[in-house]
């Protein structure tokens, strides 16, 4: 089974059967907006498939989500960070540069930051996080994943 099949069941799973009355003190209607900076300027990513609220919504893949959509402009090895103004702040989470529709390929950040690649072309990211208790195995009370890409120049 593909990585990004088995992520979104994983994701749904813990999604639909993890909401507990906790989930109910997480704020917002959705997971917070979530936003990519480079340098001093930042940008906007897609909000994807989530679980919030005892509410989840399923969507397409990054690619789908970011068609019609410019990728960010970036230079080689260009310093990226992921930036969420919520608190509290996700306790796990996964970027995954996205290899095809399917297949992805987990990218290592250090304090929500990573480098773009050396190597000219267009990239798809997504970016998981979840809310998981901190007691209780195996239930969350919010998760969600953010698309977006970059163009490497």
């Amino acid at each position: 089974m593909n990585r990004w099949l088995l992520l979104l069941l994983l994701f749904l799973g813990i999604g639909l059967t993890g909401c507990s009355s906790e989930a109910e003190s997480m704020s917002g209607e959705k997971p917070p907006k979530t936003v990519v900076k480079i340098g001093n300027e930042t940008y906007a990513t897609v909000l994807g498939s989530y679980c919030w609220k005892n509410m989840c919504a399923d969507t397409v893949g990054p690619h789908k989500l970011l068609e019609g959509k410019d990728p960010i402009k970036v230079n080689r090895g260009e310093k990226i960070t992921i930036v969420m103004n919520y608190n509290p702040q996700p306790n796990e989470i996964y970027l995954g540069k996205m290899d095809n529709e399917n297949d992805d390929t987990e990218v290592k950040m250090e304090n929500n930051r990573f480098t773009a690649p050396t190597e000219e072309g267009i990239y798809y990211y997504i970016y998981s996080v979840f809310w998981m208790d901190e007691k209780e195995a195996n239930v969350s009370h919010g998760d969600a994943y953010y698309a977006f890409s970059i163009e490497v120049n």
